[in-house]
């Protein structure tokens, strides 16, 4: 690599990126992180929210106030995907939760 006074110095050695959390990150972690970092997208994350929600839906039927939060996630994160109005996120929440309620329904009249 040329310098201004027309020395060439050796190519800087590429150093791992860390990152600003990579500190409070556990060693199995940090080795997933540069794989996170080529992900695009919130699909995975959508998908993993759905996953999640499914088995709180399972294992703890009673747990709204979980249900509810993760809904609220999983809503936000449909909405950064799409770039959904604030109207959209409403009526997309409510349509979720509606759900919900269906199929607590379903679950507790058996």
């Amino acid at each position: 690599m040329p310098k201004r006074d027309g020395k060439k110095t050796a190519p800087r050695a590429k150093k791992a990126k860390k990152g600003f959390y990579a500190e409070a990150l556990s060693e199995a972690e940090r080795i997933r992180l540069p794989e996170a970092r080529e992900i695009e997208g919130l699909d995975e994350e959508i998908a993993l929210l759905r996953v999640k929600l499914t088995s709180t839906l399972e294992e703890q039927p009673d747990n709204l106030p979980l249900m509810l939060r993760a809904v609220d996630l999983l809503v936000k994160a449909v909405a950064a995907k799409y770039r959904l109005s604030q109207k959209s996120q409403e009526n997309l929440a409510q349509a979720i939760d509606g759900v919900l309620k269906e199929i607590g329904a379903a679950l507790f009249s058996g």
